[in-house]
């Protein structure tokens, strides 16, 4: 059996008639600049070709109702598993679905707690027992005298069908008159059922008056209900007497069971069955919100949304002009508050703010005479909710709290906690719940529910290890990033436990944290060793070395790409200097941190943000910076910047309706006049929305055309050119140019329109060109080939040159919108701004801008935003890449956990102050470390000896985990061994061979002595940079190729020793004082990373007085090539301005 997936001359999109071989049962990555034919090759050819041939793989009799889709572009795949697809789609927009549903957990919760559940009587707290016959016969007879009741037994209930057999059944028995569908019948005069439609069917077992002598009567009839109803019986007051004085009505149902029922409240359950415990079903779902949680209620800062507002002044929203629609069915509105004024002496001329409490009540909610607004509104809900929904937000349902469920259901507990609340767990909270749970239960009760318990277990433990515990299992999945559900999709497929595979997966460590990065790389692995092919379309750095196979697509993007330009194990990929990819992850090319941070004066202050699980956060964000919101999946990130300061800031500044999230204030907000969110959100909802029409060329491009000669002569106005107006449009497909394909239990499918071929056009508007383009051969150009070919047209140049600089000159003008990634989308919306006109106090707020992003696209990225900070503009991005994080102006971390562990602001400050902050226990505050592990390409990963060190073999040599800052450059190249983050030094060095091994677990020194140096002792380690500086770069070449630090080392001297007789070994030629101050140097560092500060101050002096040693001639001999430092001797000390 071949143990590849052979691919032949693949061309679908701008693939180049590439040949790969894919091994099987590896994880596999593909990677390359964005645009460059990844997705062309893993989902468009291979994932394609794999669902096609499923589909021909089914029956006749199947195919007919499924349309075969057309064939890839490609020679021939061999070797192809059947295959399944996981991108970054949201799982679905329905309120009802969660993460529970998705997942199929919430499936076994439910027939958890009804195999095993108990449960409790609301009203007095105790476990509910079973009714019997007596009890039941009691309750009746307290009925009031001469009430007419009947005794129903269930037969049906909500089941489809006629039900004749269980009609006749109960005819043979004797009984006469049925309750079908609320109505009561006689045997004789039985309705047909409608077999499509839902019934319920009740017997009559008996029709009693309640009066002194029916005690023998009653305990039979209920004997037989009972026997009927398997347990389960209904009495229904039919009629009580006139004079009554009880809390019964007529038409009340009571329910009784032998099962479950409080002997004291009264309170009974029909039956413990899943279906009561699902909020999609009409026996469990809440009745007030139909199982959806919360609903649309009329909010009060919505009505009055500013309170330093008059009356007059339009403070009641209601009553304004914005509702002029109101006064044509409540025009008395204004004249009753005229009235209210006119009573209660207060004035329609002062801030709402200033009114007394009590009669803003009697105007919000009512008085006597006057309903009140709320209650008005309310009202108008029932009728025409689109007029009020701007007054309403989203509330929880008072009736279920949130839970989705009926009372009934929430009675039902396992250890004290009903289903909701378990369901309302993060995922970490009910794996330890679940796990523990065995211990609590009886051994019944664990024969019962084991297999289930594992299911649940083990689904809940694939969650945690992608990265997703933070989440609970009531999140609705429309709430979900692109990236947390396909996580979700990824934990199911190993739940499902399939071999043989081919998985394809786009991006999966999109919106994951650094130390999270780990445990979704060991599920793929684990997905692989089940006998899976696994195959990622990635960009991570991690990811990628932690592949078996790696596959380099480019060199460039659009039609400069679709080339394979390595291919291999990741560092056979790394060495390929004609890869880009290959190129950023040997350190060849690096994304650069800004010489200078910009220092602001001016904030905008969060005051006391508590939205979802912030914890009264108190944050400023500079004016005038790119500020990098940074921390754990789940933490609190978006709460604080989108749900809180977007949405404040958009309803103070834009006026927006939009509820935001809880907080006392924002201060600062007068520094900017404009507050900008460019998301994820696609650009449009179908075929006919493109990135031309959303950036709004093609308006000018359409006037283009209708101003040639030949439009001119035939009449065509720009109307003609429009593909979403009839006219010029091909009509088959309505201007499409392709039409959508159901596939009913498949993902839908767009074709090519067969009679346009896909250009969208009639044939005579076709005919209309303009430099031998038509108007669809236009929308098929890339935007790189646009901007030539309108070179003459300036109000459509400046639109592309703006995509063109946001990395988007690979797409076509008129591309789908349904085909563009969430980062394509992002950055055509950036674009659009990048071409308006800047008034340089503008907020923009991105949410992880670099999705789908290579490290070229990001570097292009940067300089984008940084260019908008420039022009005096604010940027926040919400972001978890380091190279992002490390060019920030300033960094908030929030965390330290996801969920109720986070929502607390952990670090806040330029990169080299927030990675400086080591002072947190390392057990609950890791959210720093996390952030900067590997922070401007060097280790945070703390050791308190030199012991803990530890040796890697060179074929996973990761050099980007302990590099040193570079403002210690070449010390950090003499110690370990690698190259310099200093353009200037790396001219000295750059012949520098790799370490075969490389030293984890040393805690390494940064710029400005950000983790163990404090600014007393700064000026030391300058004069002995300035030595170091100028070994001679065979010296330096030779160190850092033969010597390592060695775990077996038992001294720490020892190492200091060791590099010194490497040093003297390859370097006799060069005069003693450099190997005292190497050695001194080395001792320094070392001793620093193993005991902290105190022995580095020491080291530091023991320099400062070799220094003082060494003969003035010597000194300036040393640093006579010095082009680019000041350097002086004051008092025989050496003092150097770096």
């Amino acid at each position: 059996m071949d143990d590849f997936i052979r691919v032949k001359g693949a061309r679908e999109h701008n693939l180049q008639g590439i040949d790969v071989n894919i091994p099987k049962n590896k994880l596999v990555v593909i990677t390359g600049l964005s645009g460059s034919g990844k997705s062309s090759l893993a989902f468009d050819t291979i994932y394609a070709e794999g669902q096609r041939r499923y589909v021909e793989s089914l029956s006749a009799y199947a195919r007919q109702f499924l349309n075969i889709q057309d064939k890839p572009d490609v020679e021939s795949i061999t070797g192809l598993s059947p295959a399944i697809s996981i991108n970054q789609k949201s799982i679905s927009k329905n309120p009802r679905s969660t993460v529970g549903t998705v997942t199929e957990i919430y499936d076994y919760l439910r027939l958890v707690y009804a195999r095993i559940g108990v449960p409790y009587s609301p009203a007095t707290g105790l476990p509910i027992t079973k009714q019997t016959v007596s009890q039941i016969v009691d309750t009746i007879i307290a009925l009031p005298l001469e009430t007419k009741i009947y005794i129903l037994a269930p037969v049906v209930r909500g089941r489809k069908g006629e039900h004749l057999k269980e009609i006749l059944e109960i005819k043979r028995q004797g009984y006469v008159r049925f309750k079908i569908d609320g109505e009561v019948y006689n045997v004789d005069d039985l309705p047909k059922l409608d077999k499509n439609k839902k019934h319920d069917i009740f017997v009559v077992a008996d029709r009693i008056s309640i009066l002194g002598d029916i005690g023998n009567r009653l305990p039979s009839s209920i004997e037989s209900a009972l026997k009927l109803g398997n347990g389960l019986m209904y009495v229904e007051v039919v009629n009580l007497p006139d004079n009554h004085n009880s809390e019964y009505k007529n038409g009340q149902i009571l329910t009784f069971s032998e099962n479950f029922a409080c002997p004291e409240s009264g309170f009974t359950l029909e039956e413990i069955e899943p279906r009561l415990f699902s909020f999609n079903s009409p026996y469990g779902a809440c009745g007030s919100c139909n199982g959806l949680g919360k609903k649309l209620a009329v909010d009060i800062k919505l009505i009055v949304p500013d309170e330093t507002l008059s009356i007059s002044e339009g403070a009641l929203k209601p009553v304004g002009q914005t509702a002029r629609q109101m006064y044509t069915s409540y025009g008395f509105l204004k004249n009753a508050i005229l009235s209210l004024a006119e009573n209660y002496k207060f004035s329609l001329d002062i801030p709402w703010k200033n009114i007394d409490q009590e009669v803003k009540d009697m105007i919000l909610f009512g008085s006597n005479k006057f309903q009140g607004l709320v209650s008005i509104l309310e009202r108008q809900m029932d009728y025409d909710e689109t007029l009020v929904e701007r007054y309403c937000s989203v509330t929880h349902c008072k009736e279920c709290t949130g839970y989705r469920l009926k009372k009934e259901a929430l009675t039902v507990k396992i250890d004290s906690n009903h289903i909701g609340e378990i369901s309302g767990l993060s995922i970490d909270k009910s794996l330890k719940w679940f796990e523990n749970l065995p211990d609590k239960l009886t051994e019944q009760q664990k024969q019962i529910s084991s297999k289930i318990l594992n299911e649940i277990i083990n689904r809940l433990a694939f969650l945690k290890n992608v990265g997703l515990n933070y989440l609970t299992l009531d999140r609705e999945s429309s709430t979900l990033s692109g990236g947390e559900s396909q996580r979700i999709r990824l934990a199911s497929q190993i739940g499902s436990g399939l071999t043989g595979v081919l998985y394809v997966l786009d991006e999966p460590s999109i919106g994951l944290h650094q130390c999270d990065n780990d445990r979704l790389i060991a599920t793929l692995k684990n997905l692989r060793d089940m006998g899976n092919t696994v195959i990622v379309v990635e960009h991570d750095e991690d990811t990628i070395m932690a592949a078996d196979y790696a596959i380099d697509i480019g060199p460039g993007a659009g039609v400069n790409g679709g080339k394979v330009v390595a291919e291999g194990t990741p560092d056979q990929v790394q060495r390929n200097s004609g890869s880009i990819t290959g190129q950023y992850l040997s350190g060849e090319k690096k994304i650069l941190i800004p010489r200078r941070r910009k220092q602001a004066t001016q904030f905008i202050k969060v005051i006391n943000a508590c939205e979802n699980n912030l914890k009264n956060v108190n944050v400023k964000f500079p004016i005038g910076n790119l500020i990098c919101v940074t921390g754990i999946s789940g933490g609190g990130k978006s709460s604080l910047v989108i749900e809180t300061l977007y949405k404040y800031s958009a309803h103070k500044i834009h006026h927006s309706s939009a509820r935001y999230g809880r907080c006392d204030r924002i201060e600062g907000l007068e520094y900017i006049d404009k507050v900008i969110e460019v998301d994820q959100s696609p650009i449009g909802r179908t075929p006919a929305s493109n990135p031309a029409t959303y950036v709004g060329m093609f308006t000018h491009i359409r006037n283009w055309f209708a101003g040639l000669s030949e439009s001119k002569a035939r009449g065509y106005n720009i109307g003609r050119f429009s593909f979403n107006t009839r006219g010029g449009r091909c009509e088959a497909c309505k201007g499409d140019g392709h039409l959508k394909i159901e596939m009913h239990f498949l993902p839908d499918v767009y074709v090519k329109c067969e009679q346009c071929k896909g250009r969208r056009y009639n044939r005579e508007t076709l005919e209309v060109t303009y430099k031998e383009k038509s108007i669809s051969d236009v929308l098929d150009m890339t935007i790189d080939q646009a901007c030539d070919f309108f070179e003459n047209l300036p109000m459509v140049k400046e639109k592309l040159i703006s995509l063109q600089e946001v990395g988007l000159g690979y797409i076509k003008l008129g591309q789908s919108s349904t085909t563009l990634s969430g980062g394509e989308a992002q950055r055509i919306k950036l674009s659009k701004e990048l071409s308006k006109r800047f008034t340089g106090r503008t907020l923009y707020i991105l949410d992880e801008p670099t999705t789908g992003l290579h490290f070229e696209d990001i570097n292009n990225l940067l300089k984008i935003l940084h260019r908008l900070v420039d022009l005096g503009n604010t940027v926040i991005v919400i972001e978890h890449n380091l190279h992002v994080i490390k060019t920030a102006d300033y960094i908030i971390d929030i965390g330290p956990e996801g969920g109720i562990k986070g929502g607390e602001v952990i670090a806040t400050g330029t990169p080299e102050e927030v990675a400086r902050l080591h002072i947190y226990d390392l057990e609950t505050r890791m959210s720093v470390y996390r952030d900067f592990r590997g922070y401007v390409e060097y280790g945070v990963v703390p050791a308190k000896r030199a012991e803990d060190c530890t040796l890697v073999p060179e074929n996973s040599f990761y050099k980007s985990v302990h590099y040193v800052d570079n403002i210690l450059g070449p010390v950090k190249d003499v110690i370990c061994g690698v190259e310099s983050k200093n353009g200037y030094n790396d001219q000295y060095i750059k012949n520098c061979e790799y370490v075969g091994y490389r030293a984890e677990g040393v805690f390494p020194l940064c710029e400005r002595g950000a983790f163990l140096a404090a600014s007393i002792i700064l000026q030391p380690l300058f004069l002995m940079v300035a030595y170091l500086s100028y070994f001679p770069a065979k010296l330096l070449s030779k160190i850092t190729g033969d010597y390592c630090l060695k775990a077996s080392t038992k001294s720490l001297v020892d190492h200091s020793n060791a590099f010194l007789s490497a040093g003297q070994d390859c370097a006799s030629a060069v005069a003693e004082v450099f190997n005292k101050i190497v050695s001194y140097a080395c001792a320094a560092i070392i001793w620093a990373a193993a005991s902290m500060i105190t022995p580095l101050v020491w080291a530091c002096n023991k320099v400062q007085s070799k220094l003082s040693e060494i003969q003035e001639p010597e000194k300036h001999q040393l640093l006579s090539n010095r082009s680019d430092s000041e350097t002086t001797l004051v008092n025989g000390t050496l003092q150097t301005e770096l």
